[in-house]
């Protein structure tokens, strides 16, 4: 039996408890016993890729909680700013030197930080309520579990600090739909300064259309540039000065858009597949990456010998052409460029807040909504259950949050919600299923079970699928009761589905019961315990 063939049989104990269930009769005990995939498994895995897991899996070892760590060094009531980009992946950070600078050396990377419904509306939902997607009503794009129209605006974070006498502001996107049906002059509720881009300007990254606390007014310039400008304009206004605030600055980029320009696969490909949308740079920063090549990872264009271990209708089985890949290339190359404008309004922000004097007074959170993926998985855009579109960019610095850190606690959209609203002392109006990381910032590395699930992007009446995230285990359970099982700690890629080998089984069985378990949770029946990573 060689090495690359070899897979543990792990000890599954931490799982059971957590799941609810008896421990499996037969599980042998960690990095006891191995054995060796047969028949089409054992052909499928032994092609130079490595073993299966390791001969050991302490993440899964038997342990109880840990308690939540004392709150030490943070204030009371601090200015908040969120600052979001709309499907930034975390392979873009290294492209945004000001981010790094401002936010990384200043404050903590959350490197995993996750979304669990890692699409548009439910992300940004979930940033909002503190809710999964299933209990914020918000589970996909459009159609009536998506969109504006489904989201409960009352009890959320803006409802929350505005009873508990913050200002709170907002500027540029909202959730998909706002300004459409009659909601172009509509204010949600709990927000002071309201100053939205409305649909279907908000794509045009041209002279977008606000909604400016009712009243319509037309833009002129660069969409990134123009949402920055409102945003330093609510920063420094002297109101700032009276009493506390929470801002949430969303910029449109790098979600594609229009217009369509000379160079964009939609004109060079015009009536093939690989017609693809892209985003569109600020002019000053088009062709900037040019040729720069998609980044080299062994999921780009999932090689047929992974793609028949997938179920068939999972996304990761999709055929990529040649022509798409010189598309998702050039797609790459202007959301790069996209990238550089967020980049530059992050700086222009936190030097607003450093020349008015607030900046040692504010938590800064800096994050995607989702994560994003181009070519990985043979995937163009997020929604599914993989690394690069479930993982996502996410930095806090301020008061209290220690400097040039990076945590590797997974922390989750629901989290930011509940975190900004204990950190203002604020009462939340409605059940979280979300917890204040903050206590966690300065402990050791924790791991923790993530419910993850999507919907089809027009109807959010049945899931697409459900599923965990567990340690170093992403599992789910895909609409018509298939299943894909990955091990990211010899995996990290997710290339090698575990699902149908006989050795990975009773990890599938405990995964499956953490899924059945917290698919549908609420509240105190969602999982907030944190466990020691070792």
């Amino acid at each position: 039996m060689t090495p690359r063939t070899t897979l543990a049989v792990l000890a599954v104990g931490a799982l059971a408890a957590l799941s609810g269930i008896a421990h499996v009769p037969g599980a042998a005990s960690a990095g006891s016993t191995t054995v060796s995939p047969t028949g089409s498994q054992a052909g499928g895995l032994a092609g130079g890729i490595g073993p299966v897991t390791q001969a050991s899996h302490p993440s899964l070892l038997p342990r109880t909680a840990t308690p939540v760590p004392p709150l030490r060094g943070f204030p009371r009531r601090p200015n908040i700013l969120m600052i979001t980009a709309d499907d930034l992946s975390e392979l873009d950070l290294p492209f945004m030197p000001h981010v790094r600078h401002l936010m990384a050396q200043q404050g903590v990377t959350l490197s995993e930080a996750e979304a669990p419904t890692p699409i548009c509306v439910p992300a940004r939902a979930s940033l909002l309520s503190g809710q999964y997607a299933h209990n914020d009503g918000a589970r996909t794009i459009s159609g009536p579990h998506g969109g504006y129209h489904s989201f409960d605006e009352h009890g959320t974070v803006a409802t929350s600090l505005r009873a508990a006498g913050y200002d709170t502001l907002f500027t540029g996107k909202f959730l998909n739909g706002y300004g459409e049906h009659g909601t172009a002059h509509q204010v949600p509720p709990g927000w002071s300064d309201w100053r939205a881009t409305i649909d279907p300007t908000t794509y045009g990254f041209f002279n977008p259309t606000f909604d400016l606390n009712g009243r319509l007014e037309h833009s002129h310039g660069y969409s990134t540039t123009v949402i920055s400008r409102q945003a330093n304009a609510m920063l420094r206004s002297p109101a700032r000065a009276t009493r506390p605030w929470f801002a949430w600055v969303n910029y449109v980029a790098p979600h594609f858009g229009g217009p369509i320009e000379p160079g964009d696969p939609r004109r060079i490909f015009r009536g093939t597949s690989a017609a693809i949308p892209t985003t569109v740079p600020a002019p000053r920063d088009r062709g900037r990456f040019a040729a720069m090549p998609l980044p080299h990872r062994p999921d780009l264009f999932e090689a047929k010998r992974y793609r028949r271990l997938l179920p068939k209708n999972s996304p990761g089985r999709r055929k990529v052409t040649p022509k798409l890949r010189r598309a998702l290339r050039m797609a790459y190359d202007q959301r790069l460029e996209a990238v550089q404008g967020v980049d530059r309004a992050v700086a222009a922000q936190l030097r607003v807040l450093r020349r008015s004097g607030q900046l040692d007074d504010t938590m800064v959170i800096f994050a995607s909504d989702n994560g994003y993926a181009t070519g990985e998985h043979n995937i163009n855009g997020k929604l599914w259950h993989y690394d690069e579109i479930v993982r996502i960019p996410m930095l806090i610095r301020g008061p209290g949050v220690p400097r040039d850190t990076t945590v590797a606690t997974p922390v989750t959209n629901p989290d930011v919600a509940a975190t900004i609203i204990a950190a203002a002392g604020a009462r939340p109006q409605r059940t979280l299923d979300g917890v204040d990381i903050r206590p966690w910032l300065s402990a050791p590395a924790q791991e923790r079970v993530v419910p993850i699930e999507g919907w089809p992007v027009t109807n959010g009446d049945r899931r697409l699928y459900s599923g965990v995230r567990f340690g170093s285990y992403t599992y789910v359970r895909l609409r018509h009761g298939r299943e894909e099982l990955y091990d990211r700690s010899s995996d990290p890629y997710e290339l090698r589905n575990l699902a149908k080998v006989p050795a990975a089984r009773h990890v599938l069985e405990q995964l499956r019961a953490l899924d059945a378990r917290y698919r549908d949770c609420r509240g105190g029946s969602c999982p907030t315990a944190f466990y020691p990573a070792t």
